[in-house]
C-alpha cells in the first residue's frame, strides 16, 4: 500500500475514533438530570448502559493506541509488515484494519495465545 493512501486511512480512523470518545464523554458529563429515588430497575438500566458505555470506550482507546503505532510504523517506513515476522501484511487487510499489526493467521494466533 502506497504511504499516502495509508496516511489517509489511519487519519479517517483516528477522527472516527476521537469523534466517538469525545460523543462518549459528552453523555458521560450530561449525567442523571433527575436526583429523585429511582426504581432499582431504573439504577439497573443506567449501570448496564454506564458499563456498556466504558467497554466501548475502553475498546476505542485501545484502538487509538494501534492507530498511533501505525503512525509510528509509517514514519519508520515499517508499515505494512508484521511486527512479528516481518511478513507483508495483505493490502485488503490494510484497507479493512489500518492499524493492523499482523497478517490475518498471525494475528488470530496471537488472540488464541492471548486470550
Amino acid at each position: 500500500m502506497d504511504r499516502a493512501r495509508a496516511a489517509e486511512l489511519l487519519a479517517r480512523e483516528r477522527a472516527r475514533v476521537e469523534r466517538a470518545l469525545a460523543e462518549l464523554g459528552e453523555r458521560e458529563d450530561a449525567g442523571e438530570l433527575s436526583h429523585l429515588d429511582q426504581h432499582p430497575a431504573d439504577y439497573a438500566s443506567e449501570l448496564f448502559d454506564a458499563q456498556l458505555e466504558e467497554g466501548l470506550a475502553e475498546r476505542l482507546r485501545e484502538e487509538l493506541k494501534a492507530i498511533e503505532r501505525a503512525e509510528m510504523r509509517l514514519e519508520d517506513d515499517t508499515y505494512g509488515q508484521s511486527v512479528e515476522s516481518g511478513e507483508p501484511i495483505p493490502d485488503a487487510r490494510l484497507e479493512l484494519i489500518p492499524w493492523a499489526e499482523r497478517t490475518a493467521e498471525e494475528q488470530a494466533a496471537f488472540e488464541r495465545l492471548s486470550g
